[in-house]
Order: structure tokens, then sequence, then C-alpha cells
């Protein structure tokens, strides 16, 4: 079931749907409340569903376990004031009285599993598995190991995840979603509109003066916040990475032809091809039969022709082996010469003859050409602990009292300064600042630190590290009209823009609605009229999403606008609105069903714990809930 909520959420359809289950949710948190409800509290419990326990420790560790997951995600270190600020804590103990409200019904239901049942489905378990499909002992311990459990707490676990799978799947399994809701999901992706459009640029405003003096001061009086210079700050930086210190002019030909003889089939590589053709027989003896009029003269086409066979169900076209689902037909066809005919081979669905015509062999990239990239993977596979000691050696000085520059020359490297950035990573002209290492993440950083912060060292994604000192902060200032006088005389005239260009298309959409015809009114305003017979709200050529979105805000027959930029606006007209015909049984529809299943099923599921919550009573002590993660003092 979890399973599926994960799947579905990942296509547009599936997030929005999965947005309402989560604010049901959500809406249960407010029917319960987390408020500290009552006290007296044995040590070490943090609350209570029913007569079922919540422990402070399986709160520390769930929540333990869920910020480790997503700083390894992240690549970043994530402070637990930064966790609970994105609301994490509060996730985690929705989701431990969502399992204790379910393991309270299943206590009051008498469900039991035993431990033989749950090594059963452990052996099982694709992620305990070798290549072979075998239970691997070493890999079942390591996985356990690297996520904080034993054997006996994992099978503890382990034994109500099941259990409650079966709760949800007795409760919603099999539920399919109502036909209404894939008619109006297939309704909205393929309704289309017939539109006439057109398109007002800053030429149909007319003439804009220069503004007055009064004028300007007024415009930047009411839009002062638009003026603001943005904080800067001076910061030193040095960034280490395995392509940094990577030398691919110390490879030798012959490591970077070894790495070449081991991964040119799969990575510089075009797969042996053959065109195959094969008729199948129901019987050997039909089968061998063919095959001896064929080697009597007859043709592979006449024979096909004979079984009233078409070229579509007997041509595979231009396949690699893996191509080919049968083990038997791959291994005949991948064996015969262009031209010739095989024997009776037995494959799945009967006793075959295959045919092999045109061959195009296997292609390999030549070393030559790839050398130089093959040179610079293995350099920077080779200077990942290079890395590793030049990081060890920086933080040893820095550990010693050196400042960053000092520590970087004690190994040899020289530091970056910046002289201003501001938090978008522009310098003073605005323009970006190039070359910084993990930039958004080192931005966010610079940017959270002040002058004379130790800070901690940034991990990037290939395995290096950023280090750096925020040397100086230019604060924020506001701006005043001499400094921005000619930005803000090109702002106040694109205002001006915006606002003529709003009021006619508001004149003309008044005109639409009164019957007058869009092509009437560009033919007399002498605008070019666009039009497209099948908008839909996917996308239509010369149309942005907004304008989009307000097509289909309109009715059928309606009219509107829609500013596509402060210079530019579009003025539609619908003449003509289609519904598609709803065909359950299309591939699309099925898909979408197939889609929305586990998302019905899961909000139902969550409707029925909800219940469940109310009946048994749920009581959280947040007080216990600081103190098991570390923030009592807040």
């Amino acid at each position: 079931m979890l399973d599926g909520m994960r799947a579905a959420s990942q296509n547009w359809m599936g997030r929005l749907l999965m947005a309402v289950v989560m604010g049901v949710i959500v809406v249960s948190f407010a029917i319960w409340g987390i408020g500290d409800i009552f006290r007296g509290f044995g040590a070490g419990k943090l609350g209570v569903v029913g007569s079922t326990e919540i422990s402070s420790e399986a709160y520390r560790f769930a929540y333990q376990n869920e910020l480790q997951r997503l700083q390894q995600q992240t690549g970043r270190v994530i402070t637990n004031d930064q966790a609970r600020a994105a609301g994490l804590d509060r996730q985690v103990l929705g989701r431990l009285v969502t399992e204790a409200t379910l393991d309270q019904k299943a206590a009051n239901l008498g469900l039991y599993m035993s431990d033989a049942q749950v090594a059963q489905l452990i052996l099982a378990d694709p992620t305990f598995q070798d290549p072979s499909g075998k239970f691997d002992r070493m890999r079942f311990e390591a996985i356990l190991r690297d996520n904080g459990y034993n054997e006996r707490s994992f099978v503890r676990e382990q034994k109500g995840n099941y259990l409650r799978r079966e709760i949800g799947e007795a409760v919603a399994g099999q539920l399919q979603p109502p036909e209404l809701m894939t008619q109006m999901i297939d309704r909205f992706q393929n309704e289309t509109r017939s539109v006439d459009w057109v398109t007002l640029t800053a030429a149909q405003a007319g003439d804009i003066p220069a503004p007055a003096a009064d004028e300007l001061s007024k415009f930047y009086d009411a839009h002062k916040a638009s003026f603001v210079a943005p904080q800067y700050r001076k910061i030193v930086t040095l960034a280490i990475t395995p392509a940094s210190v990577a030398k691919p002019q110390d490879v030798s030909d012959a490591d970077a032809q070894k790495l070449y003889d081991a991964v040119k089939t799969q990575r510089f590589g075009a797969p042996e091809k053959r065109e195959v053709q094969q008729i199948i027989f129901p019987s050997e003896a039909e089968a061998l039969a063919a095959s001896d009029k064929i080697k009597g003269g007859a043709t592979f086409e006449a024979i096909a022709a004979a079984r009233k066979l078409t070229k579509s169900d007997t041509d595979l076209g231009a396949v690699v082996r893996t191509a080919i689902h049968d083990p038997a037909i791959a291994s005949t066809a991948f064996a015969l010469k262009p031209g010739e005919v095989s024997s009776p081979v037995k494959s799945e669905f009967g006793y075959a003859l295959v045919r092999v015509g045109a061959v195009t062999p296997e292609s390999v990239k030549p070393f030559a050409e790839v050398a130089q990239q093959l040179k610079t993977e293995i350099a920077r596979d080779r200077a990942k602990k290079a890395v590793q000691d030049l990081h060890d050696k920086i933080e040893d000085a820095r550990a010693s009292g050196k400042p960053l520059a000092e520590a970087a020359k004690s190994v040899g490297l020289e530091t970056r300064t910046v002289d201003a950035v501001d938090a978008r990573g522009f310098d003073k002209n605005g323009q970006s600042v190039q070359g910084l290492a993990a930039e958004q993440d080192l931005l966010r950083a610079v940017f959270a630190s002040d002058v004379g912060v130790d800070n901690d060292t940034i991990s990037t994604r290939d395995g290096g590290y950023v280090w750096f000192e925020v040397a100086k902060v230019d604060p924020s200032r506001q701006l005043s009209l001499d400094d921005v006088k000619d930005k803000a005389a090109a702002a106040w005239k694109a205002d001006e823009i915006e606002q003529k260009l709003a009021a006619k298309a508001s004149d003309m959409v008044a005109r639409l609605k009164t019957g007058v015809a869009l092509s009437k009114i560009a033919a007399d305003q002498k605008l070019d009229l666009k039009h497209d017979g099948g908008v839909k709200r996917s996308g239509a050529a010369g149309l942005d999403p907004k304008t989009l979105i307000a097509i289909f805000n309109e009715p059928d027959k309606g009219a509107g606008s829609s500013a596509t930029s402060s210079d530019s606006r579009i003025v539609f007209q619908i003449l003509d609105s289609a519904v598609p015909n709803f065909n359950p049984d299309s591939d699309a529809n099925k898909q979408i069903a197939k889609q929305l299943q586990p998302l019905v099923s899961d909000d139902v599921v969550t409707q029925y714990i909800q219940r469940l919550e109310q009946d048994y009573g749920v009581k959280i002590s947040t007080e216990a809930m600081r103190e098991a993660i570390g923030a009592a003092d807040q």
C-alpha cells in the first residue's frame, strides 16, 4: 500500500491527490491535537493511543533515522532547528501515531504473526537477496546495521508492519476508483477549445513621454522596495574536489586501455542487430514439413502466405539479441548466417522457423577516441584519496587556529577571494560570479554565517569539500532616487505601458462580450489574428501557461485577456469547446485508473485511521516530545 503511494506520487496527478491525502492527515492533528493535554507520564513514555504506548525512545530513534536519511539525500548537514522548522518532528510523530493506532486495532482483533511467518517473509524479500535470488545473511546483517537495527528489533518491527499492512489491505486493498473520477481527469486532460487571439504590444500603448520630475518622484516613493541594494558579502573560499585535484596526464595509456577493454562493449559499443523473421507452427510435424518445402525451393514468404500470415505477423524487425523475449529464438537467430532459414526450433508458443536478413555488426568506438575521457575518470577516482588527505590536513591546520588562507598555504593551495556577492550569486555590477563550487549550498551557508564565525565544511556531490570565511558584510540599503533615476524612469514607463494595455484589452473584451467577433476587431485595428482549433490545457503554440489557464477559466464562447509580460498582453475569444467521449477501456484511461487506485485506497485507509484515533483517544506529551529530540528549552 505504501509502495503504491510512493509510486503514484511520481507524476503531477499523483502529487495532487497525495497533497489531498496528506492534508487529511494534517487535519487529524487538529482533531486530537498535540498539546500537553495531560501530565504524569511515566519515564520514557511520550504518548498513548488507546492502551498502546509510544515511547520517547521509539520517537527519538525514528526522528534521528529520518533526519539522517534527509542529510544523506541532500548531501549536507541539517540541524535540529532546521528540521523542526520544516516540520520533521510532527511528520515523524504523525507516522508513529498512525502505527500505534493500527497496532491497537490489530490487538483488538487478536491478530498475531509468528516468528516463523516473519522469517519466511524476510527470506523472500528481494532487499536481502543476492544476484542469484538467494537470501544473503551478510547483506541482511549489513542493511540492519546501517539502519540501526539488530535482528530482534527488526523482526519485532516487521511483525507490526506486516499486520498493519494486512489491516490496510482488508479495508481498501482492492478498492477501485470511481469511474467519474477517471472521467473528470480524462476531460481535464483532453478537452479542446477553438480559440482566436491577438497580441497587444507596446506599440498599441502609443507614445509614452518621459515622466515629469514630480511623477517620477511619486512613482519612486510608491515603489521604494524595488530600489534596494541587496546585502553583499566578501568571502574567502577554498574548494577541493576530485576534478580539481585530478591529474589525467599522469594516467598511463596502459591503465586507460585496461579500463577500456573492461567497459568498451557496455559503454562505447552498439550491439549487433539482425533483421529477424519467424513463422510459428502448432506442431513439430508441420514445422518439419515446411522446412522440407523450403529446402526443396519454396520461399519463406510462400510458406507464410500459405498460413495466411502478413509481414507484421512474421517480422520482428532489426533487433538486438536481448530484445527477443524467447531465448531459443534469440540463440537461433544470432547463430544463423544472413539469408539462412533455421530448422524447426521449439519456442514458448510452438515450433518456429527462423530467418535472418541483414546483419549490422557490433560497433565500438576506438580507444583513441575515448582515451582522454577514461584517463580523466581514472584520475578523478584516484584523486578521492588525495582529496580526503588534503581535507584532513586543512582541518588540522584550522583546528590549530590558522585562518583559511594560511591553512590552504600549508598544503600548497591558494584560496579565492570574492569581493562582493549577493544571495543570488551576483556581484555589484549585476554579473553572475562564476566558478563557485557547490554554489547554492555555499551561498546559503555564507548568508547564514557572519564575520569571524568558524563555519562547517560543505560537501560537494562528487566527494569534494568547500571551505569559506565571511570577511566583510555590506548591509542592504535603500537607494536614493538619484542613484536609480534611469532605472526608475524605465520602471515607470513599463508600468504606464502595462496599464494602457490592460485598459485597451478590457475595452476589447467588453466589445467581445456584446457579440462582436475578435476577427472584426483585429481587422479594424490592423492586429495579427491567430487561431488554434485544438487548444488543450497541456499547451498550444503561441500561448503561455498563464494564458492557457485564463482560457480554460472562461466559459464556452467566452472571452478574456492575460498579461504575457509587462509590455505584452493577449486578448482571446473562445469560438467552441469539445469534450471527448469518455472511453473507460482506452489504454490512457486504464492507466489513469491504475494510478488512482492506490491513492483512493490510501485515502480510505486515512479516513479509517482518523476514525480509530477518535474512538481510541490519542494523548501526546509535547514536553516529552521536545525532550526526546533535544528541544526542551524551546
